[in-house]
């Protein structure tokens, strides 16, 4: 009985956070797409993009992700399936890697394929303000914004979302 309940209360959250969601001149975002080589995030509608991001990536930005502390972002298809408010990078969106095609080449390369990548803002302190960050690839392999472009992508986004990362 108590997994019918945790199942019930997962999909309330679940439907509950992508409902937040907001439009944007009343479209609604289809799929997120990433063109790493133009260090840029879409917002797409009806297979165009509407609003376009400057992005930050992974330390090592060519090359898809190959295994876990790479510094490489992931190229594929994925899905944004949850997110999170951060402490060190204020709101973060997870992407779903390592997706099948992942799995099995780490597995057959004998390699852990990494996880825990998201779309997060950029610290933002005295020692560390947010410019630093804006135009280096810097992460570990996550796709990092400004902190007002993750909030407004964070309202317009819902979890359950398609983002394909290109390299």
């Amino acid at each position: 009985m108590r997994w019918l309940l945790a199942l019930f209360c997962l999909a309330f959250v679940a439907v509950s956070q992508a409902s937040v969601a907001e439009s944007l001149d009343g479209k609604v975002i289809e799929k997120v797409l990433v063109l790493k080589s133009a260090h840029q995030l879409q917002l797409i509608n009806d297979g165009k993009p509407i609003k376009t991001y400057r992005i930050s990536l992974g330390k090592r930005p060519i090359g898809p992700k190959l295994m876990e502390g790479d510094k490489r972002t992931p190229e594929g298809f994925y899905w944004l399936d949850w997110r999170k408010v951060s402490d060190k990078f204020n709101l973060a969106m997870h992407i779903s890697y390592p997706n099948i095609s992942d799995s099995v080449r780490s597995r057959r390369e004998g390699v852990e394929p990494g996880s825990m990548i998201m779309i997060h803002g950029t610290p933002d302190t005295e020692e560390n303000p947010e410019d630093l960050f804006h135009t280096l690839d810097w992460t570990d392999g996550c796709i990092a914004m400004r902190n007002m472009d993750m909030r407004e992508v964070w309202g317009l986004v819902p979890d359950g979302t398609m983002i394909e990362i290109r390299p």
